[in-house]
């Protein structure tokens, strides 16, 4: 978010009544991001971090992708900056933090998106999971998350306004069977995001969650077979597949300067197949 009014409304007066008094009036505030705002988004270069960023790039943000891939897509004139970074790693969170203050001075918002899905093979019973593999998926997933929200939060305190959104997953709601390793580092998100967001409401941070049903990308299409990808489809209120385009407008406005009240919340995004 520029600089600019804090997140509370502007006291702004209106016309007088008939009482003589001067009413006072909120500020319109915008439901998209804010051109200029400075977001970090990890797991940015290919599957829904990179559908965010050229999202939100092209509403005018200044995004820095963080990633352990090369991006898949071109900026295209857009004000965007790719980071090598692993998530799960101290001193790259230190780096990347270093880079996006170096380029735009602040970070207005965080996006933590990166997580392992793709590569974990097919759904197996919870017997059947390695602790490696456990540990693997805890670490990107959960760890990967804190340490985000953890080396942002000294920029952010000092700027006096920031926003934290963590993707988490329907999973979590679902109790989607024989993905215990994935469900549970989601869940841990979600309960990281309401501790966290306790914590640091007093330096006008708020912290929520997204969490996305299946969203189709590469890396559910590996894992998943079309039968599948359709009847988690129709089983939706709203009976269609999903996009990682269907988050964008979600991730944008808890980014914004609108959503200053909201914190510690779950959104789901998922067409109407999970409730909370």
């Amino acid at each position: 978010m520029p600089a600019g009014p804090d997140d509370r409304h502007e006291r702004r007066t209106g016309p007088a009544e008939a009482g003589g008094a001067q009413v006072e009036r909120p500020q319109w505030q915008a439901s998209d991001v804010e051109p200029g705002t400075v977001v970090v988004v990890t797991g940015g270069a290919q599957g829904i971090g990179a559908e965010v960023s050229r999202h939100l790039a092209a509403a005018g943000a200044a995004v820095v992708t963080a990633d352990v891939a090369r991006a898949g897509w071109t900026t295209d004139g857009l004000d965007v900056t790719h980071v090598h970074a692993d998530v799960s790693d101290e001193a790259s969170w230190a780096q990347l933090v270093g880079a996006a203050l170096d380029r735009h001075g602040r970070i207005d918002a965080l996006i933590n998106n990166a997580a392992i899905y793709q590569g974990l093979g097919s759904k197996r019973p919870f017997t059947d999971i390695t602790v490696a593999e456990w540990d693997r998926v805890m670490a990107v997933n959960t760890r990967g998350v804190w340490l985000g929200m953890r080396a942002v939060h000294p920029v952010m305190k000092r700027q006096g306004r920031g926003r934290m959104v963590n993707i988490a997953s329907s999973t979590v709601h679902m109790g989607v069977p024989y993905f215990a390793h994935y469900t549970a580092s989601k869940g841990a998100v979600i309960a990281l995001t309401r501790s966290v967001a306790r914590e640091v409401g007093r330096d006008g941070i708020t912290v929520n969650a997204i969490a996305p049903g299946l969203v189709e990308t590469e890396a559910t299409r590996d894992m998943n077979d079309d039968d599948y990808l359709a009847a988690s489809a129709g089983r939706r209120a709203v009976p269609r597949r999903m996009e990682p385009s269907d988050l964008c407008p979600a991730v944008s406005f808890l980014c914004s300067r609108g959503s200053g009240f909201i914190t510690g919340q779950t959104l789901i995004v998922d067409g109407g197949l999970a409730f909370s």
